[in-house]
């Protein structure tokens, strides 16, 4: 009987299928990726927000597609084998390594295969570094991001990865960031996305994970030294500088004064408001609860709000991303972007009227930015062949090298497609173009004992020089607007100074209104000196 049994063949495994062979191939270069990636993490001393994505969520995803590929072919090939009873089953190839010709072929086999799982764990690496990149969050992945991608290359946090910001490590972060961006993805897909991309981003990591790894926040500042350089639009484009010393004082005692613009940094203050609008340009309500535990609540008392709406508001409490809302992608206004290249060296201040004619150029609606870049080149180059053709002859170059500094701002800045500028996108630091500072401190907001925000500008800044001032009116003034304003003294900066144009005169001045301010306004300042 033992004979018999031991006569009769035994049955292949299930396994024995191509199909079963290509799972286990996927399987093991799943393993190999994970190995690599899990000792590069061990290795690692920097966190790497895709790191633990690709090793713990994405291979193992693929090494579970590989068994189940195994799993299925082992299924069909059951299914054969009772369908076909008297089919042949392949056997496995008998190897001979004494066989020279066998010994080559199995040592290319060994081989192939270890080249092939060395490729697969690199490549997974090389994978995850490259998805982590700029250049793939910018342009590859996130194509209708252009206007972030594009403004982001001008800022100083441009060696700054997007991951860095916006995802961050851990699963947590994964899930918040990239499980939410499912709809972003649909949205992608189907023409679904707004145009301009909405801000501020609502699921954005907080400052503490994100500003202060490398904004130290304790650190007392004290005061920094800014110069403005301004240019006027009328012809010799005149530069107007002013130096100040920005008040950007600390909020810890321990290593400074708890003063200045840092005294909103929640070291020992903490301040939380009310916005009505998704951008958080209108603050009505504001609640502000100093280091000693006192808590003072501030009203705008020009559009108030119920007990009901403040009960019922979202409340958010303030951190740097509140001032500093464009520090990566900023979209700065044809005035400041202009001024800023005359300051550089890329605009010649010698061309007449190029400040006003740039402004004229980059403010016009254009649909497409191919469009605006031929009506910046047609709209320069027209206005100095015809207004200046002697000019224009003699210094040609110098007009299209400003022409071409100025298309390079348009593509900067401006992007109509996605209908994205300065104007949809404002920056808070300041007050001259947007309300900034003002939406909070503009003299309204007011508690239930009386007491305001203060609208001081010596609060924030202190004027040392202007070039539109006369020095011994300076001396005898605090921060103050360079003309007399009479009754507009009150009003936010924004009011006048517009960013796309230039300055109106509220009064009709016929043929002096190419002067500058000063030649009227310096009289009655220097009068009220002497007086």
């Amino acid at each position: 009987m033992s004979n018999e049994a031991e006569s009769v063949p035994v049955m292949p495994t299930l396994f024995r299928n191509y199909v079963s062979f290509a799972g286990a191939v996927l399987v093991m270069a799943s393993l190999a990726s994970i190995l690599l990636l899990f000792l590069i993490e061990l290795t690692k001393t920097a966190e790497n927000p895709y790191l633990g994505i690709i090793t713990y969520t994405i291979l193992p995803a693929f090494l579970i597609l590989g068994l189940a590929i195994i799993v299925a072919g082992m299924l069909l090939e059951r299914r054969r084998r009772r369908r076909w009873p008297e089919s042949q089953i392949a056997a496995y190839p008998k190897i001979d390594l004494n066989n020279p010709r066998q010994r080559r072929i199995a040592f290319s086999l060994i081989g192939v295969s270890f080249i092939f799982i060395c490729m697969s764990a690199f490549g997974s690496y090389r994978a995850y570094e490259y998805s982590e990149s700029v250049e793939f969050c910018g342009r590859t992945c996130h194509a209708v991001m252009k206007p972030e991608y594009v403004a982001f290359q001008a800022t100083s946090h441009a060696r700054i990865r997007c991951v860095d910001c916006h995802v961050g490590s851990g699963a947590q972060s994964y899930a918040r960031s990239k499980l939410n961006g499912a709809r972003q993805l649909y949205s992608l897909a189907f023409n679904k996305y707004s145009k301009p991309i909405n801000t501020p981003v609502l699921n954005m990591r907080p400052a503490n994970e994100t500003c202060e790894k490398c904004h130290w926040p304790s650190k007392f500042y004290g005061a920094l030294l800014k110069t403005f350089d301004h240019y006027g639009y009328d012809e010799q484009n005149s530069l107007r500088q002013t130096r100040m010393l920005i008040n950007v004082g600390g909020g810890n005692p321990d290593s400074g004064p708890v003063a200045g613009i840092h005294w909103h940094m929640n070291l020992g203050n903490e301040v939380s408001y009310i916005a009505t609008d998704p951008h958080r340009q209108v603050i009505p309500w504001i609640r502000v609860k100093d280091r000693q535990g006192t808590v003072t609540e501030y009203y705008d008392r020009t559009r108030p709000l119920s007990a009901e709406q403040i009960s019922a508001g979202e409340k958010r409490r303030m951190d740097c991303i509140d001032c500093h809302n464009r520090p990566a992608h900023a979209y700065l206004p044809p005035d400041v972007a202009v001024d800023q290249s005359f300051a550089a060296g890329r605009l010649d201040p010698s061309l007449p009227y190029l400040k006003r004619e740039a402004i004229a150029s980059l403010n016009q609606p254009y649909a497409t930015e191919d469009q605006a870049v031929t009506g910046i080149a047609t709209s320069l180059d027209g206005f100095y062949r015809t207004n200046y053709g002697e000019l224009y002859g003699q210094r040609g170059d110098a007009v299209k090298s400003a022409v071409t500094e100025i298309q390079r701002i348009y593509r900067t800045y401006f992007f109509p497609e996605m209908k994205t500028n300065w104007e949809t996108h404002p920056n808070n630091i300041g007050h001259l173009y947007s309300s900034g500072c003002f939406r909070c401190h503009d003299g309204e907001h007011v508690s239930n004992t009386g007491k305001m925000i203060p609208k001081d500008c010596n609060v924030c800044h202190t004027v040392l020089s202007d070039s539109a001032r006369p020095a011994t009116v300076l001396k005898t003034l605090s921060v103050q607007h360079p003309v007399d304003l009479g009754g507009l003294a009150d009003r936010k900066c924004e009011t006048c100074h517009k960013a796309n144009q230039p300055f109106k005169h509220p009064v009709n001045l016929g043929d002096i209104s190419m002067f500058q301010c000063v030649e009227c306004h310096q009289r009655k300042e220097t009068q009220t000196a002497q007086k």
